[in-house]
């Protein structure tokens, strides 16, 4: 039999349940051996999902010889601290998005990992699937001529927020952490280029001091113009936007097209007239757990390098500042 990586989950939240414990259970070379919460739900969680150990403490996991890797899908304020954690045990850490809280957060966190031969990385599920990369075909093939401009949105309308942690600020809430992320990451990974400048206003809870949304203009290194939109207060859409000098490319279900069976839908209308549209297949969950499993096991290089991680939290860093400043930042 091939060797697997043996996860242990960090947290009995939604999304571990939900989402990434039937992905790693997908992929051949990846296994779940334990969970973990300090809520005394694992045992539990254990039993209704078929995984050998639970723990009753984060520490006692990461104290497990048979874990190999831990996914982290902990309030984005503890990320920082249990990614170090786990880094000193030796384990390998998936860490969900963001990555921390700030870029200094994230050095901390990649050094440690560096120090003691584990790989890291942050949880961007949306760029392993196939749909991007045909973007980027496209635009190489100088489909819509030169790129001037990306439009980048993410929103859902969120509705328990009495209780829901993307409403704690203290806990690293609000939509910029939580869907805005993904809309600076995919302008940075599909343009293949980093912000110069970048402006941001965000309307709070009036009770919380959370961004309920979030709208940003960037100027880019390429000279390219880009905007994004992320929201708690809209209604569920996630797509991207490309405008070239001969055409535009539309990615409708940009960054969970799982919700429609895996289907990332693209539509490619050009000066001329003419419009097609392409759907593109891909398991995004379970080719992040395979791309990360692999590296592990054969020692091949992640996609998501240390680097861009530290491009991705310095990107974030500014939206913020211009956020509470007003003012422009200059990267």
């Amino acid at each position: 039999m091939e060797r697997k990586v043996r996860f242990g989950i960090i947290s009995t939240a939604a999304i571990a349940q939900e989402v990434m414990i039937p992905a790693i259970r997908r992929v051949e070379c990846a296994e779940v051996v334990a969970i973990a919460s300090e809520r005394g739900k694992a045992n539990q969680t254990a039993r209704e999902l078929g995984i050998p150990k639970a723990y009753d403490s984060y520490d006692q996991l990461l104290d497990d010889p048979d874990v190999d890797a831990v996914y982290i899908p902990l309030p984005n304020s503890l990320h920082a601290e249990w990614t170090i954690k786990a880094a000193n045990k030796k384990k390998h850490v998936l860490c969900e998005k963001p990555a921390a809280l700030c870029e200094e957060d994230v050095r901390r966190m990649i050094e440690a990992c560096e120090e003691n031969g584990v790989l890291f990385m942050e949880a961007f599920m949306y760029q392993f699937h196939p749909q991007h990369e045909r973007v980027k075909q496209l635009l190489a093939a100088g489909e819509i001529g030169d790129v001037k401009y990306m439009r980048t949105h993410f929103s859902f309308y969120l509705k328990d927020r009495e209780t829901n942690i993307r409403m704690n600020d203290e806990l690293g809430g609000g939509s910029l952490f939580d869907v805005g992320c993904y809309c600076v990451h995919s302008t940075r990974h599909v343009l293949d280029a980093e912000p110069v400048e970048l402006f941001v206003q965000s309307r709070f809870d009036p009770h919380r001091s959370v961004d309920l949304t979030t709208i940003g203009w960037m100027k880019m290194e390429n000279g390219v113009f880009a905007q994004f939109t992320c929201s708690f207060d809209m209604f569920f859409k996630n797509e991207y936007e490309i405008i070239g000098t001969k055409g535009k490319i539309v990615v409708s279900r940009a960054y969970r097209p799982d919700v429609d069976g895996g289907g990332g839908r693209i539509t490619v209308v050009t000066a001329d007239g003419s419009e097609r549209e392409e759907t593109v297949f891909g398991d995004q969950y379970a080719l992040q757990i395979e791309h990360f499993s692999r590296a592990i096991l054969e020692g091949t290089p992640l996609l998501y390098s240390p680097e861009r991680m530290i491009k991705q939290s310095r990107a974030l860093d500014a939206c913020r500042t211009s956020m509470k400043t007003g003012a422009i930042v200059r990267l």
